[in-house]
């Protein structure tokens, strides 16, 4: 495949997902050779998400004029979720295409043409790739909806096309984020995959491949990453006084927020609950944790796709919505993955609107949800990773 260079749009919206997911793509194309300028409104997140940044990607500040000073628009333009190009960049677009245009009008009028010369003569640019890439979900239009082209209409770049790419679950989507220089795949289908020389957080011992080994001899190890469920109150509780001890990271920002509203200030250490506040991570620590854990309560997009890597239960906090989108888009997650009734109805209640009592966690309970965490990621390592078919579609429009 050849290489080009990348230009990613970025508007952080909520919590620096979006943000996350794509410099996690930046990353994965820098690492396939491949050069990455990343547009974003409020960069100030990856100072602790990835503070040594990287060689092949270049952060820029989003702008109206983003071209300012710069050579031109990139091979390939990637609108995150949406967020629409400057309309400087599409004039930019625009202007590259009617240039290429021009270009090759010119050199087919010519009856005899004069032998060319890579030295003298110039050759036409391809025009840009121009992609909205969009979210995840498993909702059954995203297939039908995936690789559509989208004519703009209006604006600077009225009469070029832009095409819509969807992540996905299903061999008729784009698939997930994958890098494979961050996760080794899986030697054996009981093995839990482990991101390629990833640690355990600190003064945590490095948990065992398997992810069966020693659960009934240790507290259970928790990860919290969530915005504020009505039921957290009555799940922390629960936790505090249930039958096995429980160590619960709580990730910074709303999640560590949300839980000191229920419990005492100073709270640490309890007879069966044991908090950690943890600060903002790094992307690969945060994959470590993951990891590390025998329960991920993740949300958004980037969280969910790591927790499915990592082969670990999880429970997957969707971000609410006012009009209750958001429940069909988990009950289309719940029915790609086949998860188990037990844990079907325990998505349901964290994600209800009022606050449900949660079943009580147990081990025998927990070691069912692995079986279906390790049989899912099994099943979504088959399928071609995103960045892969990013790379092979735009390759196709080129």
């Amino acid at each position: 495949m050849p290489t080009w260079r990348w230009d990613i749009f970025c508007r952080v919206i909520d919590n620096h997902g979006d943000l996350g997911v794509c410099w996690r793509l930046s990353v994965d194309l820098a690492e396939r050779g491949h050069q990455v300028r990343l547009w974003v409104d409020d960069a100030s997140a990856l100072a602790w998400m990835a503070p040594h940044g990287h060689a092949r990607v270049q952060v820029l500040p989003w702008s109206d004029l983003p071209l300012a000073g710069l050579d031109g628009p990139g091979d390939v333009a990637i609108e995150a979720f949406g967020c629409e190009l400057p309309l400087s960049y599409q004039a930019a677009l625009a202007q590259t295409s009617q240039t290429t245009q021009t270009t090759q009008t010119s050199q087919t009028s010519q009856t005899t043409p004069a032998p060319a010369s890579p030295q003298t003569t110039p050759l036409a640019r391809c025009p840009a790739v121009w992609i909205n890439l969009e979210y995840l979900t498993a909702e059954a239009y995203v297939e039908r909806s995936h690789g559509l082209p989208s004519p703009v209409l209006s604006g600077p770049a009225q009469g070029l096309t832009k095409w819509f790419f969807y992540p996905g679950f299903t061999a008729r989507t784009g698939g997930l984020i994958r890098e494979p220089h961050r996760w080794s795949p899986p030697e054996q289908t009981h093995h839990a995959v482990r991101p390629t020389g990833a640690l355990a957080p600190e003064a945590d011992p490095v948990p065992p491949v398997n992810p069966h080994a020693g659960l009934r001899h240790r507290a259970l190890r928790v990860s919290l990453f969530c915005y504020e469920p009505p039921g957290l109150g009555g799940w922390l509780q629960g936790l505090g006084q249930g039958p096995l001890p429980v160590h619960l990271w709580v990730a910074a920002g709303r999640p560590q927020a949300a839980v000191r509203q229920y419990l005492p200030a100073g709270h640490r250490h309890g007879d069966c609950l044991n908090l950690r506040y943890l600060p903002p991570l790094t992307q690969q620590r945060f994959d470590d944790v993951l990891c590390h854990c025998d329960l991920n309560v993740v949300r958004g997009e980037d969280s969910l796709v790591r927790a499915i890597w990592a082969a670990r239960p999880l429970i997957w906090h969707i971000y609410p919505q006012t009009d209750g989108a958001h429940h069909d888009k988990l009950e289309a997650f719940l029915a790609m993955s086949e998860a188990p009734a037990t844990l079907a109805d325990y998505h349901r209640r964290w994600n209800a609107d009022q606050a449900l009592p949660l079943p009580t966690l147990t081990r025998d309970l927990l070691a069912s949800w692995r079986d279906w965490a390790l049989a899912l990621r099994n099943r979504l390592w088959t399928q071609p990773d995103l960045t892969t078919q990013l790379i092979a579609w735009v390759a196709g429009k080129r």
